[in-house]
């Protein structure tokens, strides 16, 4: 990426910040809920510093991380703008966005700031790594700005990582918290070894990535900054333990948020140190956020609100959450969490939260949580994350705060559940989500424009592909002659949510046999392998295994991978040869090599 950094002061720095500017710390650790720091009630957690953070600022009780994964979340972060309206909401895809929208740190720079990251990118943006900062690297420091010079500064800790619970990394522990025999497990996980240990071993990880805190803000203090220096942490999502990290519960969006500010610029905050503020805020609302503390003017393309200093805006009675593709597998999901409830509206209801994967499959907690669910040891409640979804969920937080009792069904909640689904499809609206097009689909689509840039025109039906998608997940056998007749629509996306609509309703799409072999021969390959997919699921089975391992040959991992995704849908007849396996991994395709094995089992 080529860009232009001419370092134009006046051009962004609001006038009333240009006399005494702020420098700004802003310190992040990886996969850690609220849940696992001492000062958002858990009485096991061992974060000293943290929580001595906390007595000096702000913290916030409703802060979301927008999307529960790290390169999906850094998109956000580093845009300001929603993964699904740049159509870098599928983790790990690398899309090219529109030159218009530019990396905050660009900004900050032309106000005369120093910008440094230490030092993660994963952008999930094509050609956007760490050009944007004048120092991202493992050595990026404050300390090497100009004499006088502001400085806005990132400081990444990896200590609590997902990988910190797998098994090579079990050893390392060197922070403090609870036994695995007296550890609080949650009542959505089964009491197993491996899971006590994970969840243990979690807590020293969180622990010990408190204690590197410490050492980034003794070292402020040393330094003789801390009175000119707002200082913001938190986590880059929820996680680790299963149903957190890649979920859309409230373990893996809600994230801690503190912000403490100096003295000489307290009107800044919403209330004393030491306090809470109960302000719903996502990290959509970061970067304008940071932005305006630093005396920078909120861009027009960012989606977030100010949330903090002298332009704070008004606060919102929601925060709008969304998935897709995680790791190996798809998936969409979206999601609005109010002041207590959380609303989800799942599309693909026949995969289920729990789909086997690669990465995370490395920790005990989740192989023993699958394998006792394989066996039949698992109750209702704890088998619910690995068996198929209803189409909506709704959860009262603050009465059932592991959200374990789905209220969708439950007729005094109707009028909210209204509510909230008008609300999440209005986000859907105003962001353009892109999200409802097959990752497989956006190079056949967007031509040489971006797949942002494509849905926001006129070229793309948008309210007609929402409806069908809709009536896809609601397993409804009346709705077959309008996924039928959406199957003949000239638009691909379309002809794709018919044949997921015969795809969820499984035998009941048996009538659609004709019209989804008609589609074995279409020229979209998501549209061809969804069609095999629903008539496998309808009960032909062998023609459909057939029809998908035609596209196992793709040199396109995310054609071979939708294939993958499908054929595991079909059960023991859909197994792949070893000889299937080595092609695909002989053609280099990453996550399709990393499902490869499992459809292979």
């Amino acid at each position: 990426m080529k860009r232009l950094l001419p370092l134009l002061l006046a051009c962004t720095l609001d006038a009333t910040a240009a006399q005494d500017r702020p420098n700004f710390l802003w310190i992040t650790s990886e996969d850690n809920s609220a849940w696992f720091i001492g000062c958002y009630g858990n009485p096991q957690a061992r974060t000293p510093n943290l929580d001595r953070l906390a007595s000096q600022g702000v913290r916030y009780t409703h802060a979301f991380a927008n999307a529960p994964v790290c390169a999906v979340v850094r998109s956000t972060w580093i845009t300001g703008v929603c993964a699904i309206s740049t159509g870098t909401h599928n983790m790990r895809s690398r899309q090219p966005i529109p030159e218009s929208i530019r990396p905050y740190p660009e900004l900050l720079r032309e106000a005369g700031y120093y910008t440094t990251n230490r030092s993660k990118t994963d952008y999930n943006i094509d050609g956007w790594n760490g050009q944007c900062w004048d120092e991202c690297s493992a050595k990026a420091h404050y300390r090497n700005r100009k004499e006088g010079q502001p400085f806005f500064c990132v400081f990444n800790t990896t200590t609590s990582h997902e990988s910190s619970i797998f098994p090579k990394k079990m050893n390392a522990r060197d922070g403090e918290g609870p036994s695995p025999e007296e550890v609080f497990i949650p009542p959505h996980h089964p009491d197993l070894p491996g899971v006590r240990a994970d969840w243990a071993t979690y807590h020293q990880r969180v622990s010990a990535m408190d204690a590197e805190v410490g050492k980034i803000l003794a070292d402020l203090e040393a330094d003789g900054l801390a009175e000119d220096t707002i200082v913001a942490y938190c986590s880059d999502h929820g996680g680790v333990l299963p149903r957190s990290k890649r979920f859309l519960y409230e373990t893996g969006t809600r994230i801690p948020l503190i912000v403490r500010i100096p003295e000489k610029w307290r009107d800044w905050a919403p209330s004393a140190p030491g306090s809470t503020c109960e302000e719903l805020t996502g990290f959509i609302d970061m970067p304008p956020t940071w932005l305006s503390l630093c005396g920078v003017a909120k861009p027009s393309h960012m989606q977030g609100r100010i949330f903090l200093g002298p332009k704070k805006e008004t606060a919102p009675d929601h925060q709008f959450l969304f998935r897709n593709r995680m790791d190996e597998r798809d998936d969409l999901v979206r999601a609005i969490r109010d002041s207590r409830y959380r609303y989800m509206r799942v599309f693909l209801p026949h995969r289920p939260d729990g789909q086997t994967l690669d990465y995370p499959f490395q920790s005990a907690s989740w192989t023993e949580w699958h394998d006792a669910w394989k066996a039949g040891k698992c109750d209702q409640v704890r088998s619910a994350f690995w068996e198929p979804r209803p189409c909506e969920l709704l959860f009262d937080v603050e009465a059932d705060p592991w959200e374990i009792h789905n209220l969708a069904g439950d007729p005094a909640q109707a009028g909210r559940l209204a509510k909230m689904r008008a609300t999440c499809l209005d986000e859907m609206r105003a962001k353009r989500d892109t999200g409802l097009i097959p990752e497989a689909m956006f190079d056949e689509l967007r031509g040489d424009k971006t797949i942002m840039e494509y849905v926001g025109s006129d070229d793309y039906p948008f309210e007609e592909v929402l409806a069908i998608a809709l009536l896809a997940g609601e397993r409804e056998a009346a709705q077959l002659p309008k996924f039928q007749a959406a199957m003949t629509n000239k638009h691909p996306v379309i002809r794709y949510w018919g044949t997921v609509g015969c795809s969820v309703l499984a035998d009941g799409a048996k009538p659609a046999a004709g019209d989804l072999r008609k589609l074995l021969a279409d020229k979209s390959a998501p549209v061809r392998m969804t069609a095999a997919e629903a008539l496998g699921r309808a009960g032909f089975t062998e023609e459909a295994v057939a029809a998908l391992k035609k596209e196992l040959g793709a040199k396109d991992d995310m054609v071979v991978l939708h294939a993958l995704n499908a054929l595991d849908q079909l059960g023991q007849t859909a197994r792949l040869s070893d000889d299937e396996i080595q092609q695909i991994k002989n053609n280099k395709l990453s996550y399709s090599g990393r499902l490869a094995e499992k459809v292979g089992k």
